[in-house]
């Protein structure tokens, strides 16, 4: 039975590095994605514990990652699908970069995301519907990218959204009047 008592020990303290490895690598995963040419991601080393040291990342006391903050840090390349791991993220700041390629689907998993900064760099496709799974978001800017399609209707239902920038891109279709779009000033 003490042995039992044991391994549960160690399983219960090893569980949160898991977790935080799990961060790293789909924190690294980004990192290989991006060129660099001003070495701000030299910080992220993989072989650490956790992501928490690494500079440009904001953790909690429980050594989850809530906040990136790489805006206007001169990087290129793409986003990756594993930013949808990151399940206590806040604040993904990706902003004035030249950032290329799609937004993700998975990151309509950040159920935690209160801000998402993709703006001024050179993201195209369409704006996933699975954006209207961000029930805690606040600040959606994705203006001057290559954004086509049609505003996702999913967003309307975000109570939570109080700014939406989706200005110089190639949309089309009609802009959503309800919920968080119906302050926003059209012109005639």
């Amino acid at each position: 039975m003490d042995r039992l008592a044991l391994c549960c020990t160690v399983f219960l303290f090893l569980l949160p590095l898991a977790c935080s490895n799990s961060e790293g690598d789909a924190l690294y995963a980004l990192r290989r994605s991006l060129t660099d040419p001003d070495n701000v991601l030299q910080s992220w080393d993989p072989t650490l514990v956790n992501p928490c040291t690494w500079f440009h990342i904001t953790c909690n006391q429980d050594n989850r990652v809530t906040r990136v903050d790489l805006g206007n840090s001169n990087l290129s390349g793409h986003l990756v699908p594993e930013l949808g791991k990151l399940e206590h993220l806040q604040y993904l700041e990706l902003y004035k970069n030249n950032i290329q390629g799609t937004i993700p689907t998975e990151v309509g998993d950040l159920k935690s995301l209160v801000s998402l900064d993709l703006y001024n760099n050179n993201i195209s496709g369409i704006i996933p519907p699975s954006l209207g799974k961000l029930k805690s978001l606040v600040f959606l800017r994705l203006n001057n990218n290559q954004l086509t399609g049609r505003i996702p209707r999913e967003l309307a239902s975000i109570r939570s959204l109080k700014v939406v920038d989706v200005s110089s891109n190639n949309l089309c279709g009609t802009i959503p009047t309800t919920g968080p779009f119906e302050h926003i000033p059209l012109s005639k």
